[in-house]
């Protein structure tokens, strides 16, 4: 289903688009997904924009880590130095809010809200690795708080391709709505060139 349209005061929300996160072996190349991020977050400077970068990270001493019991352990004891750094070529840029999560949702026990709603933020367009778990927590915490969710479907991916197309298929309809980053590009209005 196309989107509709986006709210005049929407941000950019990317997850994850970090350097440990995108070596990790996923369903569709990452590096395409880093490019179609990078695309909108070019559209979304150029329109003057937010552009938010999240990434996860941890204390050295991973004191900070949640470790509640489950099957299958989400952070190994031991990340490499660049874990959370973001590749150049997505920024942080000047003006960029850059935003430290610790758990799988951009919203939990950060001030992402906080950075939004100064900002008048009414709706996000959300994107990044990977889409059942930043992505999607992500989304379900902004659509908890009344934001308009967009999700950009060619920007995101995740290391599992079945948990990818539910969270799309199944679940997103239900939060928000999902597009390509063509159709989101071509929505944002372009800043008028004063002579």
């Amino acid at each position: 289903m196309p989107i509709t349209s986006l709210d005049s005061q929407t941000a950019l929300v990317l997850i994850d688009l970090q350097v440990g996160v995108l070596r990790m072996p996923t369903a569709h190349p990452s590096a395409e997904v880093l490019r179609n991020a990078v695309r909108l977050a070019e559209a979304f400077r150029h329109s003057g924009r937010p552009v938010v970068l999240v990434h996860v990270a941890f204390a050295p001493d991973g004191g900070d880590t949640l470790r509640p019991r489950a099957d299958a352990p989400r952070i190994p004891s031991a990340l490499p130095a660049d874990f959370a750094d973001f590749p150049a070529e997505l920024g942080p840029e000047s003006g960029d809010i850059v935003v430290t999560k610790h758990h799988w949702g951009a919203f939990y026990a950060t001030d992402l809200d906080l950075q939004l709603r100064r900002r008048g933020v009414t709706g996000v367009v959300l994107a990044g690795i990977s889409t059942s778990i930043g992505v999607e927590s992500t989304a379900r915490e902004a659509h908890d708080r009344a934001y308009n969710v967009t999700v950009a479907a060619d920007a995101t991916t995740d290391l599992h391709l079945p948990s990818h197309e539910h969270s799309l298929s199944v679940l997103f309809p239900r939060l928000a709505e999902v597009g390509r980053v063509d159709e989101i590009v071509s929505l944002l209005p372009q800043p008028v060139l004063q002579p």
